[in-house]
């Protein structure tokens, strides 16, 4: 069975960067978009990032211009470079593979932002 393995996450100081990496344990056929999750403690999940197949990107309005997302599709791997962190931005990350049969989460990685 496919798994996504992530790393990446940590604790840094706000304005720093951290980058994340999610990437499949085996071949995902058929994946229509991969994107990031993220949850805080006592707050709703909510979709970060995401890029289709095709290249197309979205980004939530609270990490516009900060966040990047990318992906290698050789590899089945998405990445996600946060640049310019806040507070704010500490939660659990998880990526997501959206594939044709299949939905794939990763098990999350933690990134904490200290003020």
């Amino acid at each position: 069975q496919v798994q996504l393995v992530e790393s990446g996450g940590g604790l840094v100081q706000a304005g720093g960067s951290l980058r994340l990496s999610c990437a499949a344990s085996g071949s995902i056929f058929s994946i229509n978009a991969m994107g990031w999750y993220r949850q805080a403690p006592g707050k709703q999940r909510e979709l970060v990032a995401q890029i289709t197949t095709g290249g197309n990107t979205y980004y939530a309005d609270s990490v516009k211009d900060r966040f990047t997302i990318s992906r290698d599709n050789a590899k089945n791997a998405v990445y996600l470079r946060m640049n310019s962190l806040k507070p704010e931005d500490t939660a659990v990350y998880r990526c997501r593979v959206v594939a044709r049969n299949h939905d794939y989460w990763g098990q999350g990685t933690q990134v904490t932002v200290s003020s």
